[in-house]
């Protein structure tokens, strides 16, 4: 907030100054000249008309200062956020280049890099692992309680799916003998079922795992699928979600993408504090992302982050090679090369 406010300083100050200069004595009382037409001012002033697209969920929550923001018009670019309920909402428009940036899963990041034969770039990591494990019951305190029951999970091809089959074989579990996971699509839908008991053990992201607790005393977490991936990790991070870059959007807007990294940094940062939580939590209902009760409970709990450059790419990469032994066709069939993780130099 402090560099946006800072920015708009600036430009307000630069205008000034350039209206001053602009003027011959004898022109006083004419109009100013725009700011645009001077050399000084021109990189200010020329703001890019910038498409994001995002998440509802956490790869949504960093975003949330931003997008009031920009709402009020006080971001150094133009920013035009859509919202979508999941990936296959957004993809066919990322692949076709409508977004210029967007939030999506890490896996998909990289699936999006393959299929477009890397005209999609990774620019940063927003969100560690969200994933949990949640019982009605107090039976499941190891991954290897597990065995013989029957989970409820999210939609096959997708990190829920990979993260649980990782666990389970790094445990000494067969995914397809010792445990049966029933699918669903929607996050929603598994929280129904367990809400209404005909689910016992699920696997559940944030912020649903608030909801759920909130609204069944008998609901409890039994694993943070985090900790156990730390466990068996081999070093590696549970990755939940990235922000991606058209690649030509990056090539031809270098300093429009910096900008908006900068902003979005402090986003996050705004959605962490725990100072500004509750306002981050009013937006957050305001832009239909999650309620504000219920996101004051599960900002903090959904692991938003900022990681660009080295660490990105250490965080990803491990992820990534995990996701690719587990199922190359979870990360589009290959791990993506150097070339996948945007470099600012």
């Amino acid at each position: 907030m402090k560099k946006v406010l800072a920015w708009m300083m600036t430009a307000a100050l630069m205008m000034s100054l350039a209206a001053c200069t602009s003027k011959k004595p004898e022109d006083s009382q004419t109009e100013p000249q725009s700011s645009v037409e001077t050399e000084s001012s021109a990189a200010l002033f020329e703001r890019e008309n910038v498409k994001i697209a995002a998440l509802k969920g956490p790869t949504a929550m960093g975003m949330l200062q931003l997008m009031e923001l920009s709402e009020q018009d006080l971001t150094p670019d133009q920013y035009n956020f859509t919202l979508a309920g999941s990936p296959d909402e957004i993809l066919g428009s990322i692949i076709q280049g409508d977004f210029d940036i967007a939030a999506v899963p890490t896996n998909v990041a990289a699936t999006l890099y393959n299929k477009t034969q890397g005209e999609v770039q990774i620019a940063a990591i927003n969100t560690l692992g969200v994933l949990y494990c949640i019982e009605n019951g107090d039976t499941i305190h190891s991954v290897e309680d597990l065995r013989g029951k029957t989970i409820y999970n999210l939609g096959k091809g997708a990190t829920p799916e990979f993260a649980l089959n990782f666990l389970l074989e790094k445990n000494g579990l067969n995914p397809e003998t010792d445990v049966d996971v029933v699918y669903k699509t929607e996050s929603t839908e598994v929280a129904s079922l367990l809400q209404s008991g005909e689910a016992s053990i699920a696997l559940l992201p944030q912020p649903f795992v608030t909801s759920v607790l909130a609204q069944n005393e008998n609901l409890r977490v039994a694993l943070d699928v985090t900790e156990e991936w730390n466990k068996v990790g081999d070093g590696s991070m549970l990755t939940m979600g990235c922000i991606v870059v058209q690649k030509k959007f990056a090539q031809e807007h270098p300093e429009a993408l910096e900008r908006f990294l900068e902003a979005y940094e402090e986003s996050v940062e705004f959605s962490n504090d725990q100072s500004t939580l509750e306002q981050a939590a009013q937006y957050a209902e305001k832009f239909g992302v999650l309620k504000a009760a219920m996101a004051v409970k599960a900002i903090p709990e959904c692991n938003i982050v900022f990681e660009d450059g080295d660490d990105m790419k250490k965080i990803a990469e491990g992820f990534l090679k995990v996701m690719f032994e587990a199922d190359p066709a979870s990360v589009g069939g290959a791990v993506p090369d150097d070339a996948f993780y945007y470099d600012a130099d």
